[in-house]
């Protein structure tokens, strides 16, 4: 379960980015550049990036919540959560959330599960 819960931890210290990239930076430059936005995009959007970021937030603690308490089944639920949003966000033209968001859940999802 030790693997498990450091790539758990992983996956909730990313969520945990996303929220501060969101919901504080959204207008930054280096944010801009992440996300592909120009300066007006991120401005009427900002937010829209703050509620995202607020449930990336979500995603985060709940995962915390989720080891701290050893339930595993929202642990795992949860991981399946941010696999799927990272995939739709791939199929939405957003390469990069396969890399940011997806493979890491799917890495501690197995670890999870080989732990059970």
């Amino acid at each position: 379960m030790m693997l498990g819960t450091i790539l758990t931890i992983l996956v909730a210290a990313i969520h945990f980015y996303f929220l501060y990239l969101e919901m504080f930076k959204w207008e930054a430059p280096r944010t801009r550049k992440a996300f592909g936005m120009t300066e007006e995009l991120a401005s009427q959007t900002v937010v829209m990036a703050a509620n995202q970021g607020l449930y990336n937030g979500f995603l985060g603690a709940g995962l915390l919540i989720g080891l701290v308490t050893g339930n595993a089944s929202m642990v795992v639920f949860l991981l399946c959560c941010v696999i799927v949003a990272g995939l739709y966000a791939l199929y939405c033209g957003l390469r990069a959330a396969l890399f940011a968001q997806s493979l890491p859940a799917i890495a501690a999802l197995i670890a999870v599960w080989m732990a059970l």
